[in-house]
């Protein structure tokens, strides 16, 4: 028999503690809940979940501070989390993505939805982790297992959605992707100004690729292509 999936919940109200561990249950998970920060980081020193379901607005240290601090930690970077909050600011959405959060879900939230969320992140994560093969486009470099960009020698620091955009724009080199599209695919779900975060994150990225953003094209009123010549790529997969 299969090992069931554990899901940490930080979420401070009760009732939606009470009903996130019945949903996971339901549906094979094994689940902890937490009311605020020590208890978790608690557990996480003792054992290490699937995913995270992390609200923002909690007692003490908030869900932005312990995702920050997540993704900054070797130990548990690369543990998928969705933040689960009733702040729908867009500045606090960009927020948590910028910090790395794999997915967003507002409240109030609708229990299928919120199932198939979690089954997609983990599914998306867990294929990133098998296996380790390189694509490369001249100094340019992506592990797509270890998520690692270089440039020459030196590593590029990307953060997730920075990663996913780059990848998701050379795997389909050449050809023009409209934001909406960036938008679901890289970020899974479509919300109020949408268009500035994509155009945001466009720009990010060319600051750090440095010379190897002559690549990212924009293409006015639609969206954004990565250009190569024919023989600039090697995939080593």
């Amino acid at each position: 028999m299969a090992k069931k999936k554990v899901v940490y919940c930080v979420e401070d109200e009760e009732s939606i503690r009470g009903l996130l561990a019945y949903v996971l249950k339901g549906q094979n998970f094994e689940s902890q809940t937490f009311s605020e920060s020590k208890s978790f980081w608690d557990a996480m020193n003792h054992s290490l979940p699937n995913l995270v379901l992390l609200d923002i607005m909690l007692d003490g240290e908030d869900g932005l501070t312990i995702l920050h601090k997540m993704k900054q930690d070797s130990r548990y970077k690369n543990i998928p989390v969705i933040m689960l909050t009733a702040k729908t600011s867009e500045y606090d959405i960009v927020k948590g993505l910028d910090e790395g959060a794999d997915d967003y879900i507002k409240k109030p939230f609708g229990v299928v939805e919120l199932v198939s969320r979690i089954k997609a992140v983990m599914r998306r994560t867990e294929s990133d982790a098998v296996g380790v093969d390189t694509l490369s486009i001249g100094e340019l470099s992506i592990q797509r297992g270890s998520r690692i960009v270089t440039i020459g020698s030196k590593v590029i620091e990307l953060t997730m959605k920075e990663y996913d955009l780059l990848l998701y724009l050379i795997e389909n080199k050449n050809l023009v992707l409209s934001r909406e599209q960036i938008m679901n695919h890289v970020w899974g779900f479509m919300y109020e100004g949408e268009t500035r975060t994509v155009d945001m994150h466009i720009m990010t990225l060319r600051q750090k690729l440095d010379t190897s953003s002559k690549h990212i094209k924009t293409v006015r009123g639609i969206g954004y292509r990565w250009e190569e010549k024919h023989n600039e790529a090697k995939d080593f997969s």
